[in-house]
């Protein structure tokens, strides 16, 4: 369990059973390696080097990780229950990771259109990979 089974403050438990430190670490470690594998094979635009890409690349693994538990946070003192759909979800993830990356990123990635296309896309990739997700029988809901 992510949360250690404690509780918060208002008596509810921090998260759900469904989030473990073993899914958080594995998130952040394949995020890392991907990463680094993106690091060596091409630099981004968005990036002065590899060696900033790499730092970068693994800020957004953990900022990913972080954001989709902050969304399950929020979304348990909301009182929504779990599977249902709800927008944190889809874009918390990406805006903590982008958050965390911002000291090592070049300017231009927080451009407006930049920043809607980046939520465009991925609200597309996520809520369509998690509705195939659930047609290939891997995921219980489509969201």
């Amino acid at each position: 369990m992510l949360d250690f089974g404690k509780s918060f403050l208002d008596g509810r438990r921090v998260f759900r059973d469904g989030k473990t430190a073993r899914g958080f670490f594995a998130g952040v470690f394949g995020g890392i390696v991907a990463g680094g594998i993106l690091s060596f094979i091409m630099l981004s635009v968005f990036f002065t080097d590899a060696r900033a890409q790499f730092i970068g690349f693994s800020l957004m693994a953990l900022g990913t990780m972080l954001g989709d538990a902050l969304g399950s946070f929020l979304k348990r003192r909301l009182g929504i229950e779990p599977g249902k759909p709800f927008i944190l979800d889809q874009l918390m993830f990406l805006v903590v990771a982008l958050v965390l990356v911002y000291p090592f990123v070049l300017p231009n990635l927080y451009s407006i259109e930049n920043i809607v296309l980046l939520f465009v896309v991925t609200y597309v990739l996520h809520t369509g990979s998690n509705w195939a997700a659930n047609k290939l029988g891997w995921k219980k809901v489509p969201w």
